[in-house]
């Protein structure tokens, strides 16, 4: 069935031209000769795209796409504007219109940004039916996989859930590396056992030792009570250790000995004993560099790293953002006990240009903010947090936008290479004289 276009424009020849080029087209259409008749004739019967003048008595072109975006979020929309209000055509834009045209106005080209929107119309339709199947097929924690990245970890996931083999998980802090572990645990023949999760970044350094491998009463100063650690306490189960990186050089030792023999000596005893217990260890710096420098066993890192995977940030995997908008919206929707909101597509495009430097938390956390803000049923731009509304109304100028891009990545690289600047320009494949220009003309330094 055709998508139903509204044409608004206050001069009758324009209107009625464009109307018969797109019924010629196969389209259905219908006319409105002011913003008010328009919003009158969608009070009625919604429609796919509104096509509309930007000057015009009354309401006008950008007083009608500020009530659209508030109470037909999901309609389309093209403006068409003279060339000496291009201006115009930019507020428009950051209004949530979606494309502009010039006067004087070229059907053909009218023709061709119509059907490009409708496809995209459709597209965003298919996109939104294949969410809802994600959300069936995976928990709304957040283990949606629609990036090609995600896909390869969950496909690990389900290679390495039945086996005892040992798992490191590297990825940036944010990105879901214990809901991963609890993922590989949930899915494995011992699913009933104990997942006991340990954070080492938050072990004071001094307990750590007696956090894993357990202590005698006695043992040493304050421990009145006999405590069997970790990976006793799992008796088959996983056992999860996040920020591996932080181990203490001695407890790297003696974790290797548990991983090699299969026993663990608590602190005060002199007899070993047996444990059971599938290890999956997590790190949000890669190992391998601190192997390098001394400071992680290279042997303990091989005995962890029996199988990798690799969480990729959340700016990488950009196609996955609705979904998991969605579903925390949904999520924090039900803790608060309302409804849950959907995006407005402007709001969509401010979190799919945000870089994501909490990722999957960071979403979380502003989706939960926009639960409590938004109103109508619908999170507009200006209920997410200043810095993603401003990203929503940058310049939509070409240079501007690459510029940007190539910031956001050569500080992507410089951190990466720790600011070694001859190794991000070696990454990066350009001279390190070329480097530095980068570097100067946009105001890195």
């Amino acid at each position: 069935m055709p998508e139903r276009i509204l044409v608004v424009d206050d001069e009758v020849v324009l209107r009625n031209n464009v109307r018969r080029f797109l019924c010629k087209a196969g389209h259905t259409v219908e006319v409105a000769g002011s913003a008010e008749e328009a919003l009158e004739k969608l009070a009625a019967q919604d429609a796919a795209l509104v096509i509309t003048d930007l000057r015009m008595p009354g309401l006008g072109g950008l007083g009608l796409l500020r009530r659209l975006a508030a109470s037909h979020p999901e309609t389309l929309t093209l403006v068409i504007t003279a060339y000496a209000s291009l201006d115009s055509a930019i507020e428009a834009l950051r209004l949530g219109a979606q494309d502009y045209l010039l006067k004087p106005l070229s059907l053909e080209e009218l023709g061709r940004k119509v059907s490009r929107l409708l496809e995209h119309r459709a597209l965003a339709q298919r996109v939104r039916r294949l969410r809802q199947e994600l959300h069936q097929r995976f928990d709304t924690g957040g283990m949606i996989a629609g990036a090609p990245a995600m896909r390869a970890v969950m496909g690990l996931i389900g290679k390495a859930a039945g086996s005892r083999s040992t798992v490191l998980i590297e990825g940036e802090s944010g990105t879901g590396k214990e809901l991963v572990a609890r993922a590989l645990h949930d899915s494995a023949p011992w699913a009933d056992r104990d997942f006991i999760a340990v954070n080492l970044a938050a072990q004071p350094a001094d307990l750590v030792d007696a956090t894993l491998f357990g202590h005698r009463r006695g043992a040493f100063t304050g421990a009145q009570e006999a405590r069997e650690g970790v990976f006793r306490a799992a008796r088959g189960g996983t056992v999860f250790l996040d920020e591996v990186a932080e181990l203490p050089a001695a407890v790297q030792v003696k974790l290797l000995r548990v991983l090699e023999s299969r026993e663990v000596l608590p602190l005060g005893s002199d007899r070993p004993e047996p444990v059971d217990f599938r290890l999956v260890a997590a790190t949000n710096r890669p190992l391998q560099p601190l192997v390098e420098q001394g400071r992680f066993r290279q042997d303990l890192y091989f005995r962890l790293n029996v199988v990798r995977l690799q969480l990729p940030p959340l700016r990488e995997r950009i196609e996955d953002i609705p979904a998991l908008a969605d579903a925390f919206l949904a999520r924090h929707a039900r803790v608060t006990g309302v409804p849950a909101p959907r995006l407005t597509n402007a709001a969509l495009r401010a979190l799919e240009a945000h870089p994501w430097p909490g990722n999957v938390r960071e979403l979380s956390n502003v989706m939960e903010r926009a639960v409590l803000l938004s109103e109508g049923g619908w999170v507009q731009v200006d209920d997410l947090p200043a810095e993603l509304a401003a990203g929503a109304s940058e310049a939509l100028d070409l240079k501007e936008a690459v510029a940007a891009f190539e910031r956001r990545h050569i500080q992507r690289v410089l951190r990466l290479c720790e600011g070694d600047k001859p190794a991000a320009a070696e990454r990066l494949g350009v001279h390190l004289a070329t480097l530095y220009r980068h570097i100067e003309r946009l105001g890195l330094d």
